[in-house]
Formats: C-alpha cells, structure tokens, sequence
C-alpha cells in the first residue's frame, strides 16, 4: 500500500514541476515557441542560400476555410487513432486473457 501511494506522490510532485519548468521558462522575455522544423528549415536556407518559401509541393495542400473546420478535422483525426489504438490493445488484451 505504502508503495502505490509513493508511485502517486512520485507522479504528483513530477507533474508539478515539469509544469513550473514550462511557466518559468515561457515567462522569460523573447520566448518563442518553435519547432526543430522552423530552426532546421532557416539553417538550410542560411547554408544553401535558397529562400525557404521557394519550395512547392507537387500535391498542394488542403487548406481549410474556417478554424472550426480545421479542428473538427483534427478532432476527427484524434477520435479515429484513438479508436484504431483501443482496438489494437483490447484485440491483444482479450487475446492474452483467452490464452491464459
């Protein structure tokens, strides 16, 4: 019992902080949040001298005309791998207990 309560404790004071690690750092001035994708992309572009808008896809892409549309899309996307994830994991669940 003493054991359970330890793995809690352990799991609340990590949540915490990583929590005050992202306020702390988020507060400092001139933070922005970007991606390896942007850092990585303005370095090619600085290394090759090709501006990095000049790059076109052979297939444009989708382009919602609404943000409610773009994140039903994304909720839909969500909804659908979470399904496709439960089911993979009971599937094999019900597989180990019919085994055992």
């Amino acid at each position: 019992m003493f054991q359970n309560r330890k793995l809690e404790l352990l799991t609340v004071f990590a949540t915490i902080g990583f929590v005050v690690l992202f306020l702390v750092v988020s507060a400092q001035p001139g933070h922005e949040f970007s991606g390896s994708d942007d850092v990585g992309s303005q370095m090619v572009s600085q290394l090759t001298g090709h501006p990095v808008d000049s790059f076109t896809p052979l297939i444009p892409q989708y382009v919602p005309p609404s943000g409610e549309i773009e994140a039903t899309l994304f909720a839909l996307q969500a909804a659908i791998g979470g399904i496709v994830v439960g089911w993979f994991f009971g599937y094999y669940g019900g597989l180990r207990r019919k085994k055992n």
